[in-house]
């Protein structure tokens, strides 16, 4: 497993057999408020809700589809959503987007995986994000540590890319403002498309 920091890219090809199927795991938790009075009182920490989003896209940067908690899985079915997890509570993935490879389309060449606040809460609410990457057999193949807290709504997170034939991942941890997918678009392609 590769722990990745921001803008690093690594070949998933070249660390599995027979790469077909990836699972790539978000999770959150909201910030821990401090203080006395709300440790008094039970108060530590508010729900976030964050969505996971991915949108493939052709070599250009035009989107071919868009996968989030309004169209769970793709027009190909190569991709699926797991669906929205409002609270970002618990241990582990909060949100996953599974995506078997050889179904995708020729003309996908990247997928971007973004995170974003619906409701408009702040990456300053956010502690402990991070984005993992399993491969079919369970392998846990990268993760990025997103470090990224400020009054933005949105993440692009990282991206695969196909390289000839391989898939590389890259961490990008590029903030925007917004609230969808659809509104993060230019900063979608302005982070992942070379």
């Amino acid at each position: 497993m590769v722990s990745l920091a921001k803008n690093q890219t690594v070949s998933l090809s070249k660390q599995t057999a027979s790469l077909n199927k990836l699972h790539f795991g978000l999770g959150w938790d909201p910030i821990q408020k401090k203080g006395f009075l709300n440790k008094l009182f039970g108060g530590g920490s508010d729900a976030i809700d964050l969505d996971a989003s991915c949108i493939l896209l052709d070599q250009s940067g035009n989107a071919i589809d868009t996968i989030w908690f309004r169209a769970l899985t793709s027009q190909c079915g190569a991709v699926k959503h797991s669906g929205d997890n409002r609270t970002g509570e618990g241990d582990g993935d909060d949100e996953v987007i599974n995506v078997e490879l050889s179904r995708l389309p020729a003309n996908v060449e990247y997928l971007a995986f973004t995170v974003n606040s619906f409701q408009g809460q702040t990456f300053n609410e956010v502690e402990n994000a991070f984005c993992r990457v399993v491969d079919q057999n369970g392998k846990e193949l990268a993760t990025y540590q997103l470090n990224e807290q400020g009054n933005h709504t949105g993440i692009v997170i990282a991206s695969l890319h196909r390289n000839g034939g391989l898939w590389d991942f890259t961490a990008h941890g590029r903030a925007s403002a917004g609230r969808t997918i659809e509104a993060m678009q230019n900063d979608i392609v302005a982070a992942v498309v070379r």
